[in-house]
Formats: C-alpha cells, structure tokens, sequence
C-alpha cells in the first residue's frame, strides 16, 4: 500500500478483539485468524487482534495466544493486544505482539466496574508493565476511557482527562487513545477535547474510539476529524459494546466510517468492497444480525434498475 496523505482518515480495527470480546457465542479460532487475515489484506495498518486477560474473566477471547500463532503477518500491518496486567503483557511478549493496549478510566466508578482497582491503582500497574516491555520490539498505547462521558458520574472535566494523558506521556506510553466507551459525546464537545489533547500527542499519536450509542459516531468521527485527529478505531458491522455500561451498544461501524470518508473523497488505503464482503459473513460467525449500515444498503455508487413504470 502506498503511503497515505496527510489528510487521510486512518482506520484501526478492532472488531475481533472489542467485537468478540462480548459475544455470547465463541468464535472459533480459525475463523478469528481467517477474519483478521482478511482484514490486513484489505489494507488495514492496524488491528487489535484480541486481549491477554484472564479466560475466565472474557472466554470469548480465551484463545488469544493461537490466534496470535496462526495469523499470517502482513508487513506494513501492526498486530495489537490488550492488556490488563504485567503477567498479560509477559503472555503478549511471548505472543510477539507489535503492540500492546492499556486501558485505564477517567471515571473512578467505571474503573472501579470495569478494572476493580481505582484509576490511580490502574496507572500504576501501567508503571510495572513498561518496566517489563522496555526494551521489547513493541510499541506502547494507552486509552483514557470515559474521556468524554461517564455513565455513573456523569461529565467528566477536560482538565481531568489531560492529567491522565499526561501521566501516560510521563511513562513514556507512544500513543494515547480517547475512548467514547459509552457513547456520549457530542461534535462540538469532541473539537474542544481534540484541541487540547493534540499539542501534547500529535496527530500520529493520538486515536479516537467512539460508540454509537446515541447515533452521532461518525458525526464525532468528523468533529474529530476536522479538529485535526486523523486516527480512529472502529470495529467491522459495528460490533461490540461495553458490558459494564448500561445501554451501550456497539462501536462506530468500519464498513460505514470508510464509506462516509471515500464519499468526502477522504482517502483511507481501504478496500470497501472487500470489508463488506467480510461484514455480511458476520451474522454467521456471531449468530446475529450487525448494526452496520452500508452492508445492508450497498455503497452509494451501487445503483439499482429503475422500476419497470420509469424505463
């Protein structure tokens, strides 16, 4: 793939790991490293492939370490794990994973629901697990959860979620991630919090994560956007959801977020056709219908026959 502009919309899929990770049917591996091989060939530069957390914690992705093992690696792709605690990224590291994921909440309550341990005790573990990958031939990312909105307490202050990016700087994370992780953010607050945050990460560090919980994912994706972020996860069919907050649904739609960029004639190094192709064999993979909406309509070029009365 040629390199992109810097204009270009990137998108980071994630849907086999924040996708899978709340299925109540368990994806079989081969048909986890068959996805995921798809995806890297349909363009992606990254994908988070699944998370070393505890089986019994999430089953659904039990199985992290053989998809780790079967995936055909794609050069220019970089394969991406969560990970919770220093005996995850000892297991990440032996997986030769390109990058591991750390995720702490903003919000004292949903980090308590979700880590069991408060925001700080959550960061400090960060500390212990860059001890043990430094020096490792892996990058660094960390997601401020609720950055934009907490499903317990409410608003969360800006000032609050800058102290928390800047702590992960101060461990030397690479990349920081802000996380919709229940779907209420609003465009215009989305441009304000992107304002502050890109002076100390930079577009080519900082990602966006949105859900669609209330309907306006891709209208913050272009908030985002146009407030200069240029990187954004999102998840095949729409797929996943956080299962510690009450009503969310899934995250913003790959399939759809690369139509609305290629239809502004915002270049993504994506093949379109090729993703929904892949979208419309998840119901078989999850056993239900997806949330994704170009799959289901077809890309705007797609045209129809006219009705028999208009010939």
């Amino acid at each position: 793939m040629s390199a992109l502009s810097s204009d270009a919309l990137i998108v980071q899929e994630v849907a086999t790991r924040d996708g899978f990770q709340i299925e109540p049917v368990f994806v079989e591996t081969a048909e986890k490293i068959r996805l995921i091989d798809a995806l890297a060939e349909a363009g992606f530069s990254r994908i988070e492939v699944s998370s070393f957390v505890s089986p019994k914690a999430v089953p659904a992705l039990a199985d992290a370490a053989a998809v780790f093992a079967g995936i055909r690696r794609r050069p220019g792709t970089v394969y991406v794990a969560l990970v919770p605690n220093p005996k995850g990224a000892e297991r990440a590291l032996a997986a030769k994973v390109d990058e591991i994921n750390l995720v702490a909440s903003v919000s004292e309550t949903h980090n308590r629901a979700n880590m069991g341990m408060s925001p700080a005790d959550s960061i400090a573990g960060f500390a212990r697990i860059m001890d043990s990958v430094r020096g490792a031939p892996v990058s660094t990312n960390a997601t401020v959860a609720t950055a934009f909105g907490c499903p317990f307490e409410g608003d969360q202050p800006a000032d609050k979620v800058l102290a928390q990016v800047e702590r992960y700087l101060s461990l030397g994370i690479d990349g920081v991630t802000l996380a919709d992780t229940t779907g209420m953010a609003n465009p215009r607050q989305v441009a304000r919090l992107v304002a502050r945050v890109l002076p100390l990460v930079g577009p080519e560090r900082l990602t966006l994560h949105f859900h669609n919980t209330r309907g306006l994912g891709l209208a913050n994706v272009l908030a985002a956007y146009d407030a200069g972020a240029r990187r954004f996860d999102a998840a095949l069919g729409g797929l996943g959801g956080c299962p510690f907050a009450p009503g969310a649904t899934g995250n913003i739609c790959t399939e759809d977020l690369v139509s609305m960029a290629h239809e502004m004639g915002v270049p993504t190094g994506l093949d379109l056709a090729a993703l929904i192709g892949l979208s419309r064999d998840l119901p078989r993979l999850v056993g239900h219908d997806v949330p994704g909406q170009v799959a289901k309509a077809g890309r705007p070029c797609d045209l129809h026959p006219a009705p028999a009365r208009a010939a």
